[in-house]
Order: structure tokens, then sequence, then C-alpha cells
């Protein structure tokens, strides 16, 4: 699955994802609060391309009734599912209470997910963390109150709060909560699945349900391509670099176009500046530069087009 992640999970990086073989994807996450205001920047992230079903919507927040009243919105939308973050680890929402925020005030994540289980014909799912640090790590006896909610899923990440991104991902601990026999629903495990050997040990070594990966598939989500071909027992057959560019392309155009040039340009950076497509290429500092200060669609296409040429070069 492709995890929900601001700024990068458009609509058109959610298609691109599925077509290279992730299962599901899930949205930018959803602010309860601007969706109620009717804010466009956040209606227009509930769009959804028919192409990249089932899709996921999440949505955050840190009182009931607004988050009720976003997933009443959402539904509307025709989402396959909404999601509730409980996760976001970032100073902006967690230091609100809300996202991984509510991993210190318990009961009001449960008031929370009950109330939106029983607003909505949808199913709901919940994405957290370990607990909000080292000390307090309490989601094993969480994800038992989170499915007596109603929940029809939950997804794990394994870190805590303070942890941020940092360290490695716990799986032992998401291993703890699937073997719990009280859990009844569907576990997901996220965290440094960053190789098809990584969703792999995922599946057989820690027994879950599904896998979710993030942070891996910015400026590459060919990643699902390797995953699924793994999973299956298929053949280690990378997508060959040609065709990786062309999809970098794609996501370029389609941005502008989502957008505008300047900003389109501005968003699509993120996905440039991660891609390990450029890895290890002998002086490619300054024509990074280059690739991340352009502003103009033309300028972009054509330092893309050198480094593609630099590569096909190297490889004769």
């Amino acid at each position: 699955m492709l995890a929900p992640m601001e700024d990068v999970t458009d609509r058109s990086f959610r298609l691109m994802c599925r077509e290279q073989g992730a299962s599901m994807v899930y949205t930018e996450f959803v602010s309860a609060d601007a969706l109620i205001r009717d804010i466009p920047a956040t209606v227009r992230k509930l769009a959804i391309d028919p192409g990249e079903r089932p899709t996921a919507i999440q949505i955050y927040g840190r009182d009931v009734d607004p988050m009720v009243e976003a997933a009443r919105i959402v539904e509307q939308a025709g989402p396959d599912i909404i999601d509730i973050n409980f996760g976001c680890p970032v100073k902006k929402v967690a230091g609100k209470g809300a996202g991984a925020g509510m991993l210190r005030d318990i009961p009001r994540m449960l008031a929370i997910t009950r109330a939106v289980v029983d607003a909505v014909k949808l199913p709901v799912t919940v994405k957290t963390r370990l607990g909000w640090d080292h000390n307090s790590k309490i989601i094993v006896e969480l994800a038992e109150q989170l499915q007596d909610c109603g929940i029809a899923a939950l997804t794990v990440h394994g870190r805590t709060r303070s942890q941020m991104y940092t360290g490695e991902a716990d799986w032992e601990m998401i291993a703890r909560v699937k073997e719990n026999p009280r859990l009844r629903i569907p576990l997901i495990g996220n965290g440094d699945i960053t190789t098809p050997e990584a969703a792999a040990a995922a599946f057989d070594r820690y027994g879950v349900d599904g896998v979710m990966v993030g942070r891996a598939s910015i400026g590459a989500p060919w990643i699902f391509h390797d995953i699924s071909r793994a999973l299956a027992g298929l053949p280690d057959e990378p997508l060959p670099d040609s065709e990786k560019f062309g999809l970098l392309r794609r996501q370029i155009r389609e941005s502008v176009d989502r957008i505008d040039e300047y900003r389109g340009i501005l968003h699509i950076r993120r996905h440039l500046a991660a891609s390990p497509l450029f890895k290890g290429i002998p002086h490619f500092r300054e024509t990074r530069i280059r690739m991340l200060r352009a502003t103009t669609l033309d300028e972009l296409m054509s330092i893309l087009s050198e480094v593609e040429s630099l590569l096909s070069n190297q490889s004769l």
C-alpha cells in the first residue's frame, strides 16, 4: 500500500503507484477543520481518479464534532475507505493534539474513532504509532481498544512519536500486536519498507496482513513494481532506466497541468531530490542543484534528458 504523505501522494502519483503494482493508495492527509471551512486546497485533495482505486482518504483533527462532520463530507466524495490519522509526528499537527498527538489522550482518540465509525457507512481504518515515546509503547492494548470502536483495519508505524523518522522501525513490536489472539482485524505494518526483501520479511517474519510503503516511494513509484513481483514469486526484473525517466517526466507534466508551471515544479522537486535514480552518478552535485533550481518545464526536461544520456553512456 502507498502510505499517505503530505505534498507527495497527490492524485497523479497515486495513479502511477497503482499502475506500478500498489494494491491500495492513500491520499495526502486532510485537515478536518480546513475541510469544514471549505478551503479550496483541502477540498481538492478529495478528488479520486477511477483508475487509482481502491483509495483511502485520510483525515486528521483533535475534536470529535469536526472529525465527524469531516468524515461525512469525505464519504460524499466516494472513497473506498476513510482512514483516521493518529500517527503524523510533525509539530504543526502533533503539537496541537492531532495526529500522533492523540497518543497522549487515548480517551479522546477512542471517542473520535467511535464517533466517526458510527457516523458513516464506509469502512473506517486507523493509522497510528507504537506510542508517544519509549516509555509509553501502548500499541498492543491500544489496538484492541481501537478494534472495539469498530474500525475495519489498523496500520501501525513501528516508531514512537518521539522518534519521528529516526532510528529503526520496531517490527518486533508490530509482531506483538499481530500475535495478540484478541485482535481480529487486519494489521498493516509500516516503517522501513524500502526493498522487496523488507516487504517479504514483513509478511514472512512478522505475520502482518499488509505492508505500507512511504518515503521509499518518493521519486520512485516503481518500487511497487519490484515489490509486487517479489511477493508473487516472480524473477527480479527492474524497470529499465528509460521507463523510470518516463515516469518522472510524466509526474512533472501532470504536476504542472494540475497546478501551474511554477508551483507544479516546486511541488515535484521533492520527488526529484529523493529519487534513487540519480544516486551513484559521479560529480552529480552541480547537476542536482541545477535540476532543483529549474523554474520552467523546458529547462527541467532538458536537464533530465542530459542526465538520462549520461546514465545511458555509463552503461555502455
